[in-house]
């Protein structure tokens, strides 16, 4: 499988990046990560570049899922490391870019973990998303039931805002474009 996004998780402190690298090495698994186009920038830019960094502008029109679907599309091998939670701190809701850009490309998720309590990390299941945000997600939460990062107490929730959104229209019968239109507004 040459084409996925891989979900790095749990992501509760500064060392689960190096952390994945490294197992991305071992695996021979060749990731490319996002980053604050800024981050890219004289003395480092060329060092987090060699790292797999993909420089994204934040404020391009189509935004940051667009730009990487974009790089899905020029590019017939991509591995894309996406840390869910979005933050090492702890949050209610994962961030929703790595489902939308799996959906977009057409391309798996991957879960990858590191698990501190058991002090292993490794690569698991790839998961097609269906555009069923809650089972999808029943599945990804199945996966990583019982895992914990660094800092545990640092661990978000397991769960799309898009899920809320399904539960309220789905008496409707709003479809995914829909929900993704209403997620985007909370």
């Amino acid at each position: 499988m040459d084409r996925y996004v891989i979900i790095a998780a749990p992501h509760t402190s500064n060392w689960d990046m190096p952390f994945m690298l490294a197992m991305a090495f071992v695996y021979d698994i060749p990731v490319k990560w996002m980053g604050k186009h800024t981050l890219f920038k004289a003395p480092f830019g060329p060092f987090f570049k060699r790292l797999g960094g993909i420089p994204i502008v934040r404020h391009r029109p189509g935004g940051v899922v667009g730009q990487m679907v974009e790089h899905f599309e020029n590019n017939e091998a991509l591995v894309l490391m996406v840390p869910a939670e979005g933050t090492r701190s702890r949050v209610d809701y994962w961030k929703s870019g790595f489902y939308h850009i799996a959906r977009g490309a057409d391309v798996p998720v991957v879960l990858s973990y590191l698990d501190a309590s058991t002090k292993v990390g490794g690569i698991g299941p790839a998961v097609e998303l269906t555009g069923d945000f809650r089972a999808d997600m029943d599945k990804i939460r199945g996966f990583y039931s019982g895992m914990e990062g660094f800092r545990p107490e640092k661990a978000g929730v397991i769960r799309l805002r898009e899920e809320d959104v399904e539960e309220v229209v789905d008496h409707d019968g709003a479809g995914p474009d829909e929900i993704e239109r209403l997620a985007g507004n909370l």
